[in-house]
């Protein structure tokens, strides 16, 4: 497909790219709203990992036979597909980690040690543990102060309450594009400039925006971007660390070991180049490659269209969820994505995911990794709608039906 070209945005056609969609549960057609947790996978990504571990298992940048040479070829593919995807500058930018924890610990344990006792660390409070909890860490081994600026009760960032805590202390501001609870949009770019002004970093967490919107890491000015590979049509245990290489460099490496070297003694070691520095050991290949077809895959569609189809799919689902009497949504931002968290007076939120289930429908429910929110909130979890693109208004009806259905019987 020519740069440029989209393929037409037909929900019915998409959804035949994903074999689990087509799955009985309880004799019912599947309804898959669980997708901030974890999305489903299309057919060339599945492919992908069969070709790879049936025909092109080989070890990479070492091996100069040709199964070695072919998963190198594949594997670095992958990542400059990754790379032109989110149109960052150069492909040694693009990092490969486990996923977004394990990118927010690499820049926490690496980033980090560039930091000293009295510096701030700037986080929202609608975080995920994800990206608490590795500062909270990165504070208590360089007595460093960890400060959270505040939300309101519609789920949205308090802009003059960030920016009373911003200040020339403040060495990194940790944020989440896309709230996997609240599905609210935070401005991050917006937070970029404000970031920059003190001479702050700053890193965006992107696991829930990457698979929703297009993403433009030079547009948006972000020092670091990360997010995981299986909520983005790709496979578990593989995901991405974008770094503005300048910074990149100056960081030490987070662990040692083979591939992230240039030349190891017992006197010394010297670090490979970008992005091999932060590479260490055999990497997940088939996740790197097979990441890299779920970003080819995502090319094809026109993600403003998809963007738009999953807001208006939400907004549609809470409009219904409104009606009912009881029923709370959790996250009411005017800037919201593909969301709804709802709870309902009287009954537990695992009591009417349990019910959905026997229904065919893949809720989530809990405290999301976002217990703070919770307490925010003074809930104790809430139930989890959250779509995709192949998602689509009748299961939406579907869904409301047996929401109430749940509810009547749980009275």
């Amino acid at each position: 497909m020519t740069e440029g070209t989209k393929k037409p945005f037909i929900v019915r056609e998409i959804r035949q790219e994903f074999p689990a969609l087509r799955q009985l549960i309880y004799n019912k057609n599947l309804i898959y709203f669980d997708n901030g947790a974890t999305s489903q996978k299309p057919q060339v990504v599945l492919d992908a990992i069969n070709m790879y571990y049936s025909k092109d298992n080989a070890n990479i940048h070492r091996g100069v036979h040709f199964m070695s040479q072919q998963a190198t070829t594949e594997y670095e593919k992958a990542r400059v597909t990754i790379q032109n995807y989110i149109h960052a500058k150069k492909s040694e930018e693009i990092i490969f980690t486990k996923g977004t924890t394990d990118g927010i610990n690499l820049v926490a344990f690496s980033f980090g040690e560039l930091l000293s006792e009295g510096d701030e660390i700037l986080i929202t409070a609608m975080e995920h543990h994800s990206n608490i909890v590795p500062w909270q860490m990165l504070c208590q081994r360089k007595n460093l102060t960890l400060r959270v600026a505040p939300i309101n009760k519609k789920g949205e960032l308090i802009i003059e309450e960030f920016d009373k805590l911003l200040n020339s202390k403040t060495k990194l501001v940790a944020v989440t594009h896309i709230s996997n609870t609240l599905g609210t949009i935070n401005p991050v770019k917006e937070l970029a400039v404000k970031a920059h002004a003190v001479g702050a970093k700053i890193l965006v967490d992107g696991a829930q925006s990457i698979q929703h919107m297009p993403i433009d890491v030079v547009d948006l000015n972000c020092d670091f971007f990360v997010f995981s590979g299986h909520k983005v049509f790709g496979p578990t245990g593989i995901g991405v660390l974008y770094g503005k290489e300048a910074l990149l460099d100056k960081m030490p490496p987070y662990q040692g070991g083979g591939d992230m070297i240039s030349r190891v003694t017992f006197e010394h070691t010297t670090y490979n180049e970008l992005p091999f520095k932060f590479e260490a050991g055999t990497p997940h290949i088939a996740g790197g490659i097979c990441l890299g077809k779920a970003f080819e895959f995502l090319s094809e569609l026109d993600m403003d269209a998809v963007q738009k189809y999953e807001k208006e799919l939400a907004e549609y689902a809470q409009d219904m969820l409104d009606t009912f009497e009881g029923l709370a949504i959790i996250g009411e931002a005017k800037k919201k994505t593909s969301v709804v968290s709802f709870v309902v007076e009287g009954i537990h939120p695992f009591d009417i995911g349990t019910l959905l289930d026997k229904q065919g429908i893949a809720v989530r429910t809990g405290h999301h990794c976002t217990q703070p929110l919770m307490d925010f909130f003074q809930i104790p979890g809430t139930v989890r709608a959250s779509f995709a693109f192949y998602n689509t208004r009748e299961e939406v009806d579907i869904f409301i039906a047996a929401v109430e259905k749940s509810i009547n019987m749980l009275k």
